[in-house]
């Protein structure tokens, strides 16, 4: 039976190296360990670094689940409560080292769901400030986001052979995304050059 260690980050350009010397110093203290690493979103269980340790879990080779902090094991209320108590019923225990809590007392159970909640809640309140910070520029911007698109009542500018050739190749069938690929526009500018006829 092993400890498994479990680090993740939400991105591909984060790198795990905050969580690892909290990890590696509680690893030099037990007997065996495994490590398992994902960079992969919070909001979903299915994760290849993850799936590979539950399958381990179910193989019983596992004891132990080690994490920096809750949230790495998943941003859901539902999903960690399940998680819990799969883990108590397989007699695997849960340690989450940043949090100072394992699932092995009634105290540290109730701890785990609390702190789930809390992630569960920041990264909702995290969605809402984004999308009223989308909306602002939306507002801001005569109702279009600044960082896309064109200014509304701004001419597409395409040469008459490339709005020529747009023609011909819708005439002959071709999809939009061929023809934009082709002429080496946008395809909504294809859509605009072909609404104007």
């Amino acid at each position: 039976m092993k400890t498994a260690y479990y680090l993740r980050v939400s991105s591909k350009t984060q790198d795990t190296k905050s969580q690892e010397a909290d990890m590696r110093a509680h690893a030099a203290k037990e007997a065996g360990s495994v490590w398992y690493k994902d960079k992969f979103t919070g909001k979903v269980l299915s994760r290849p670094g993850w799936e590979k340790l539950w399958t381990d879990v179910l193989a019983g080779k596992i004891d132990k689940i080690v994490v920096w902090r809750l949230d790495r094991l998943g941003r859901t209320v539902s999903g960690l409560s399940r998680l819990f108590e799969e883990l108590q019923e397989r007699k695997v225990g849960l340690v989450s080292l940043r949090d100072g809590l394992s699932l092995d007392s009634p105290a540290g159970r109730l701890m785990a769901h609390v702190l789930a909640s809390v992630a569960a809640y920041e990264t909702e309140v995290r969605h809402e400030r984004q999308q009223a910070g989308i909306e602002e520029a939306r507002l801001k911007n005569g109702g279009r986001c600044p960082w896309g698109g064109r200014k509304l009542g701004t001419r597409v500018k395409v040469t008459k052979e490339v709005e020529n050739a747009i023609q011909g190749m819708r005439k002959d069938g071709r999809a939009i995304a061929e023809i934009a690929r082709v002429v080496k526009i946008s395809r909504p500018t294809v859509y605009a050059v072909l609404n104007k006829v």
